[in-house]
């Protein structure tokens, strides 16, 4: 992928297996405990910092790539950051592994998680160059909803006034401190009035499945033309 990108940059987002996916492996079952509820529990940066010599096989895959391969548009973006603590301890860990934050190598963090957006300037306080709005888990557990149980997943709603609230507030934040601001998930792919909103609160971009992006570019574009007849000034900035 970096290869094919190059000089485009290339985000890998590390591994964020739950735990009843890594049992479903062939071997997984000997390594893996049950766990009643997988989407809260053993996952994203908690893996790697209970056991960072697995961790530190991902980030020498990233340096192989980056440094002996040559192919320095490749970039990591962490999972499942639950406190601002354990995107300071994995930031640490990382370096540990000769693998820091620079102007060559940037970091990204999902966010996914309701603390996500509460204390994202916190967040950002510790130096991140771009999040990715995770809106599949963000909705879930903003609305307490498990979307693949028949019997609540009817109240599964990525429009939810709460949902939007929260898209507003990650999004104008970011553009507030010309951090890099994507999304992906369903939701821009299902709801393209949600794009416009996005495009109005400063999003830097947009993750469609492939069968949407020209219908979703004349939204953005669309979108954008609106706010310039509005405020060429609002446009420039969102823009920076």
């Amino acid at each position: 992928f970096a290869k094919s990108f190059s000089p485009r940059p290339v985000v890998y987002r590390t591994t964020d297996f739950r735990s009843n996916e890594y049992k479903n492996l062939k071997g997984g079952s000997k390594y893996e405990k049950d766990e009643f509820n997988p989407m809260l529990g053993f996952r994203g940066v908690s893996r790697y910092l209970d056991d960072p010599d697995v961790f530190a096989m991902e980030m020498e895959a990233v340096k192989k790539v980056r440094n002996k391969l040559g192919y320095k548009n490749l970039h990591v973006m962490l999972p499942f950051v639950r406190t601002v603590d354990q995107l300071r301890q994995v930031k640490k860990l990382m370096a540990s592994l000769d693998l820091r934050r620079s102007g060559l190598f940037k970091l990204w963090m999902m966010v996914e998680i309701p603390s996500n957006v509460f204390l994202l300037d916190e967040f950002l306080d510790e130096g991140i160059d771009g999040v990715s709005i995770g809106t599949n888990d963000l909705t879930m557990l903003i609305l307490g909803v498990d979307r693949d149980n028949e019997k609540v997943a009817n109240v599964y709603n990525e429009l939810d006034a709460a949902v939007l609230i929260a898209l507003e507030k990650i999004v104008t934040t970011c553009a507030k401190r010309k951090v890099t601001c994507s999304i992906c998930g369903q939701a821009p792919s299902e709801y393209p009035e949600l794009v416009e909103k996005l495009v109005e609160w400063g999003i830097t971009s947009v993750s469609v499945s492939p069968d949407v992006i020209d219908k979703t570019r004349k939204i953005v574009s669309d979108a954008e033309n609106k706010l310039l007849k509005k405020s060429p000034k609002h446009v420039k900035n969102l823009k920076h």
